[in-house]
């Protein structure tokens, strides 16, 4: 009996030492994953933060031309970052995590899409009259609304990744950390892309605007607006 209940045991913890390896196996294989993407995706991220920075350094007093300088290349920039960020996701393969091919090709499919709504505020910011103040201020009020409904498209692109285990593993790998910009803030801007998707785990301070978004840009207008009537 004794040997019988011995064996049973024995065969109970070949099953543990199998399902514990197994476990071990796929936790590698997640942070394997993670490391992949975001070694890839270190770059965009930081170009991306760069981005967010010279739009808010572009202090909300500066000359029209100058503004819808900075907000275009930003848009841009932001917009090149995420097609990068795209290719990256189909690199790293469907990550080993339930649903995993679902799970990429809809991050796939969020990140190209942001890209094209990117570009689509650079084209609203390059067609804004520089020249006539008061319609700049409109417009570039304007270009604050479309960023607004970006921002909930951009939050979404890698949400799905950074859930569970697959965001734990993103949180220790340092390319998916939250990037200090290279441009240091040198006051209120004209408008303010989110820096970029970063790991759930990564700390909030860094290249975050002290002001929201759509604020930045809505400040802008209104120093605008005001400059044109003064001029009037």
């Amino acid at each position: 009996m004794n040997k019988k209940l011995a064996a049973a045991l024995s065969g109970g913890a070949v099953l543990v030492l199998a399902l514990s390896g197994c476990s071990d196996d796929e936790g590698n294989k997640v942070d394997d994953w993670a490391k992949t993407f975001c070694d890839q995706a270190k770059p965009q991220i930081q170009k991306r933060a760069d981005a967010h920075q010279i739009i808010i350094s572009t202090a909300a007093d500066s000359k029209p031309a100058e503004i819808q300088a900075a907000d275009s290349k930003a848009f841009q920039d932001i917009a090149n970052a995420d097609r990068a960020l795209a290719k990256a996701v189909e690199s790293a393969g469907a990550p080993p995590v339930e649903n995993g091919e679902k799970v990429q090709q809809d991050a796939i499919k969020e990140l190209n899409a942001t890209a094209v709504a990117y570009e689509g505020l650079k084209k609203q910011v390059d067609a804004l009259d520089p020249t006539n103040q008061q319609k700049f201020a409109d417009g570039l009020q304007g270009v604050a609304d479309g960023l607004t409904k970006i921002e909930k498209m951009d939050q979404n692109a890698l949400s799905k990744l950074e859930e569970g285990e697959l965001g734990q593993a993103m949180a220790k790998q340092p390319g998916c950390q939250k990037p200090t910009a290279s441009t240091p803030p040198n006051g209120g801007g004209s408008a303010s892309p989110n820096p970029g998707p970063t790991s759930s785990g990564s700390s909030d301070k860094g290249s975050e605007s002290t002001e929201p978004k759509e604020k930045a840009t809505t400040k802008a207008a209104g120093k605008t607006t005001a400059r044109a009537k003064t001029e009037e």
